[in-house]
């Protein structure tokens, strides 16, 4: 995959209007905040996970670290709902098996007052003790389009 660059960055401003430190954060938490960005690259990638693990390591909110890792040009990859990953593939509608009743309950309701934003479908997995991965299957399967990731890459 390539490099993270203006041309993406320019992109992503089209789509998300991110300050350059959402959190406030004094110049002495931008820099603990990216050496633990830096620390949690692997293969020239952040993970999903790692990113969010860095913002509760340091007591940031997730956006802060969204925006540290565009500002150091890094690609966040292995979205834990599915959205992005290194080898993405889109959905291609076939399911293997199929989705909890509830789950599609979930995912209707929330499409409908406009609420599948990547925290509403974290939160929904939390209540039905389902996997946040197997929530926005069910979006998906469903033509739905989650927004609002918590890192600020959608």
């Amino acid at each position: 995959m390539r490099e993270f660059n203006d041309a993406d960055r320019k992109k992503k401003r089209r789509r998300i209007r991110l300050p350059e430190n959402p959190g406030n954060l004094s110049a002495g938490q931008l820099a603990r905040l990216e050496a633990a960005v830096k620390a949690a690259v692997r293969d020239g990638y952040v993970a999903c996970p790692s990113g969010w693990r860095v913002a509760k390591d340091l007591g940031v909110s997730r956006l802060d670290v969204g925006a540290m890792i565009d500002r150091l040009g890094i690609r966040v990859t292995d979205c834990q709902l599915g959205c992005f990953k290194v080898g993405k593939t889109p959905f291609s509608g076939d399911v293997a098996e199929p989705f909890d009743e509830a789950v599609s309950r979930g995912v209707d309701a929330l499409a409908e007052k406009d609420g599948l934003t990547c925290s509403n479908v974290f939160a929904l997995a939390g209540e039905l003790n389902a996997r946040p991965r197997a929530v926005a299957e069910a979006a998906n399967a469903r033509g739905y389009k989650i927004r609002q990731c918590q890192l600020g890459c959608f």
